[in-house]
């Protein structure tokens, strides 16, 4: 049976975690600290995405209201776009995200992007276990006030 070490707060609160990779250089540095048996907390869900440019905020506020306790937006290198110029979209993104987060009352250390390129599969490991510690000093997320919250933000739709 393999040795598991997971480090769990006092009250058993193990932070739940939605990861938005990019197809070409954060989710191969994923896949390479899998397959070179590096270990790291297991929080977090991957969704591999063709580029971090990709990442919609609404999924990002979907993530929160459905149980998300954090998300991580991880993607290649300034100037290293596959897409040349998708990364730059996305840390524009995350900018306003960061903004619209704070006035629903969401603390801004539950998000993070992250450049990790397809070899820094040791940055991925530190990445992950820094937010996990993170996330488990902030406690859990109050999921409840984000779907009210964000559901306010949404258009309704009109019957017609």
């Amino acid at each position: 049976m393999p040795e598991t070490t997971t480090d769990t707060s006092s009250n058993g609160f193990e932070p739940r975690i939605v990861a938005f990779f990019c197809n070409w250089c954060t989710y191969l540095a994923a896949d390479l600290a899998g397959t070179s048996r590096m270990k790291y907390a297991p929080n977090a869900r991957v969704i591999r995405v063709m580029c971090s440019g990709r990442v919609d905020p609404q999924f990002v506020l979907e993530a929160l209201a459905n149980g998300a306790d954090g998300v991580l937006i991880g993607g290649c290198h300034p100037g290293d776009c596959h897409y040349q110029e998708g990364n730059y979209k996305a840390l524009r993104r995350f900018k306003l995200l960061q903004r619209m987060v704070a006035d629903l009352g969401v603390e801004e250390e539950r998000l993070r992007l992250e450049w990790i390129s397809a070899a820094e599969a040791d940055r991925v490991r530190v990445v992950m276990d820094e937010m996990t510690d993170q996330l488990r000093r902030l406690g859990p997320f109050r999921h409840e006030e984000a779907v009210m919250a964000i559901a306010a933000q949404q258009p309704q739709e009109v019957p017609v």
